[in-house]
């Protein structure tokens, strides 16, 4: 079994060798960079960073190159970021939530319908708002990472296995499962339904046994998490948008010469575009295999009654964002 302490041993070598060279000693050693995503090979976040090690290898002559583990190879993300700060592992796609935990100013994205659609959120994340939380992951000592980029996971949406959710009304009594942010489950309860936290390797059993009677996510991993056959109505609330953030490890980092750095900062911010390209085409795919395989998609044309539900939800977590929030509205 495999446990934290030997994930962390796994990469020590590597960081070893980083961690015993001054700045700039690396400049004509050859470095493989390790990447770390919880998403198979071929998902966009993952395809996204083998581009970055292609063009890393390309500039520097071969002599950097980025070897990824996927699928958790490496563990989930808590264990990725443990890894990173020891410098175990360089390059790591996670979640907000984690470094939420040091930034607090990312946790305002995880407020329900805080982004009007994907395109407002693409326009937050690529301006001066974007870059300013990224700077925040890089100057904060606590986080011991770098921010490269941002990455797209689109919108989520309900599906369930019992009826067409078409308005408010109808998600009243429905068992949900959310991820287990407190801030996701009360939004869920807010709406009428029932919010069930659950880890995502539970919700087929849960959907199967009737423990749920829906979930929510975006269209490639409603497709690729196999729940399409169990839960045929899929409802685009589009409710939440949590854009995926790309880091480096501060401790590797540190150890590159300034000249590699600024090759990992830009090609890490080119993924940004890059993968979203990816995103769109993979959403795309499986919306075509969600339809194709009979499932009722619902157009939520009116989003008032959802958007004026979850306003408790705001009123708990949102008003210390309230600033920050005004210039994510103002974003055009």
């Amino acid at each position: 079994m495999t446990t934290r302490r030997t994930i962390l041993a796994a990469g020590l070598a590597v960081a070893a060798a980083f961690a015993v060279a001054p700045a700039g000693a690396l400049a004509q050693s050859k470095m493989v960079l390790k990447a770390a995503d919880v998403h198979p090979l071929g998902y966009p976040t993952v395809e996204a960073v083998e581009r970055m090690g292609k063009k890393l290898e390309k500039a520097t002559n071969g002599r950097i190159t980025i070897q990824m583990f996927p699928a958790m190879q490496l563990g989930g993300e808590k264990e990725m970021i443990e890894q990173a700060q020891v410098g175990a592992l360089q390059i790591a796609r996670v979640s907000v939530g984690p470094v939420g935990t040091v930034v607090d100013d990312l946790n305002v994205f995880n407020l329900p319908f805080v982004f009007r659609n994907t395109e407002h959120m693409r326009h937050v994340i690529d301006g001066p708002i974007g870059d300013e939380l990224l700077k925040k992951i890089s100057d904060n000592p606590k986080t011991g990472l770098v921010g490269l980029a941002w990455m797209d996971s689109g919108a989520r949406n309900f599906y369930n296995k019992v009826r067409d959710v078409k308005s408010i009304e109808d998600l009243k009594g429905l068992k949900i499962r959310m991820m287990g942010n407190p801030m996701f489950v009360e939004t869920m309860n807010a709406l009428g339904g029932n919010g069930v936290p659950m880890q995502m390797d539970q919700v087929m059993n849960a959907l199967q046994t009737g423990v749920v009677d829906g979930a929510e996510n975006n269209p490639p991993s409603y497709d690729s998490f196999g729940h399409v056959p169990v839960a045929k109505h899929y409802s685009l609330t589009e409710h939440l948008i949590i854009p995926e953030i790309l880091v480096f490890s501060r401790k590797s980092f540190d150890a590159l010469s300034k000249e590699d750095q600024e090759l990992v900062m830009k090609f890490g911010k080119e993924t940004q575009l890059e993968q979203r390209v990816l995103w769109d085409e993979r959403t795309k795919q499986a919306m075509d295999k969600i339809k194709a395989a009979g499932v009722n998609v619902i157009e939520i044309k009116d989003k008032k009654p959802f958007q004026d539900a979850v306003k408790p939800v705001w009123d708990k977590y949102g008003s210390k964002y309230t600033e920050l929030v005004k210039r994510i509205q103002d974003t055009k």
